[in-house]
């Protein structure tokens, strides 16, 4: 009988052990749980803040080229587009923005089909593409995040103004050098075509 009791006793603490450790573990678990909704809460209001693209041409010749650069004008578009509510969406965009950054590499326009254009172009391509591949990661770097952003708006300044300067080169001949260009072009004409005279010749009179 006190053997049968010793059992019972014996069976019935290993139970509460084993139901107070279990509860001991649920609640360690709902704090960690609590804890990285915090963390992600904070994560995504990091992003949110930070997330301010430059959506609009700062350049004239950024502006003009967007009736004739498809797919620039359609890069500026998915920039517009400023994602809410969840990080799953700041995900989403992120990777649509990757996909237009990289056609940017088709069909530029003859006058900016440079290598100026092109090497920064390569630049903002590889910005983006690096926010996409930070912002899928489990643990997000929000700093890092938000800096890439502030980088991908320098890359996009540097890009449109390279633009501008390419347009205003190409102004040059015609504002300061067609003119000088014409006048020696009239004071070439203007020298008669006289043929030239060996003294050694005998000259019939």
């Amino acid at each position: 009988m006190k053997l049968k009791m010793k059992y019972i006793l014996a069976v019935f603490f290993s139970l509460l052990f084993l139901l107070l450790s279990c509860k001991n573990d649920n609640e360690k678990r709902m704090v960690e749980n609590k804890k990285e909704i915090q963390k992600r809460e904070v994560i995504f209001k990091n992003i949110q803040k930070g997330w301010v693209l430059y959506d609009t041409p700062v350049t004239e010749a950024a502006e003009k080229s967007m009736a004739s650069w498809n797919e620039w004008r359609m890069f500026l578009a998915e920039l517009a587009q400023k994602p809410k509510k969840t990080i799953g969406a700041f995900q989403q965009k992120s990777k649509a923005l990757s996909k237009k950054a990289m056609a940017l590499n088709d069909n530029i326009p003859y006058e900016y089909n440079k290598p100026q254009i092109k090497s920064r172009i390569s630049i903002l391509i590889t910005k983006v593409r690096l926010l996409d591949l930070f912002i899928h990661l489990d643990n997000i770097p929000d700093k890092k995040v938000t800096l890439l952003v502030s980088e991908i708006n320098l890359e996009l300044v540097s890009l449109q103004r390279q633009m501008d300067k390419i347009v205003e080169k190409s102004k040059i001949p015609i504002e300061e050098g067609e003119s000088e260009l014409r006048r020696m072009m009239d004071t070439a004409r203007a020298i008669p075509n006289t043929p030239v005279i060996d003294p050694n010749i005998p000259r019939v009179e």
